[in-house]
């Protein structure tokens, strides 16, 4: 059995539908971030980072008794190499999924996720760092969409963790204010596609699914809430940093 200490969020969502397509079993543990539940000194011992998700192997392969895994890309790769799925098997195009999926780490989430802040979460609005991510996100989609006017799948012709890293972001994209189908053809055929898929469609219903808290177009936090998100509290749960 494997720990998924989990919060409905795209991130979150990544590891629930790979989980569902690997059929591993997994204990689904809920955090409420808004509710500061990320921030515990348990939960630092698993992931130093104080972020979501992340996982515990009761089971890992190497033996040792439990293993920790935080971060999503980290966590997608460790379940691919863990089943011997969701990865190509050819190395080139092994290397291509790697590639992609480090991109979305790298790339799309954390542009996503500033223009998502910027335009959603801050105070008050700021045309500069609108403007700056808000572009930046259009500039990667575009890039996604050449790649996947190329192939079916980010490695090529192989589903791979590549996308399911980068699928439950869709809800994300909406920061830009575009319409999918026509702005994005390979990108909405891509993702209608892979909605279709029965474990995608489980890795994201019910507890799994984004509350409607997370979905605001201008969310207006309370100011603990903020304090867990952004603030004071989020900075102390690292010990040593004020």
């Amino acid at each position: 059995m494997i720990d998924l200490h989990f919060t409905a969020t795209p991130n979150g969502q990544k590891i629930s539908i790979a989980f569902e397509e690997l059929g591993l079993p997994y204990r689904l543990i809920q955090y409420d971030i808004f509710q500061g539940d990320h921030l515990t000194e348990a939960y630092g011992r698993i992931n130093p980072n104080h972020k979501m998700p992340a996982i515990v192997d009761h089971d890992p392969a190497f033996g040792g008794g439990p293993h920790a895994v935080f971060e999503s890309g980290a966590i997608l790769q460790y379940l691919a190499e863990k089943t011997g799925k969701l990865l190509p098997a050819d190395p080139r195009q092994r290397s291509v999924a790697l590639q992609w999926l480090t991109w979305q780490v790298a790339g799309l989430g954390p542009m996503g996720g500033q223009a998502s802040h910027f335009m959603r979460y801050a105070p008050e609005q700021i045309p500069y760092a609108i403007e700056r991510y808000s572009r930046e996100l259009a500039r990667l989609l575009m890039v996604l969409e050449n790649r996947l006017s190329e192939a079916p799948y980010l490695a090529g012709d192989e589903y791979s963790i590549a996308d399911i890293a980068i699928w439950p972001g869709r809800a994300a994209m909406a920061v830009v204010d575009v319409n999918l189908a026509e702005t994005y053809p390979n990108i909405y055929r891509w993702f209608s596609t892979i909605a279709e898929r029965p474990a995608v469609q489980r890795g994201r219903s019910a507890e799994k699914a984004f509350p409607d808290k997370y979905m605001g177009r201008h969310q207006k936090l309370s100011p603990e809430e903020w304090s867990n998100m952004f603030g004071d509290r989020m900075h102390s749960a690292v010990p040593g940093h004020a």
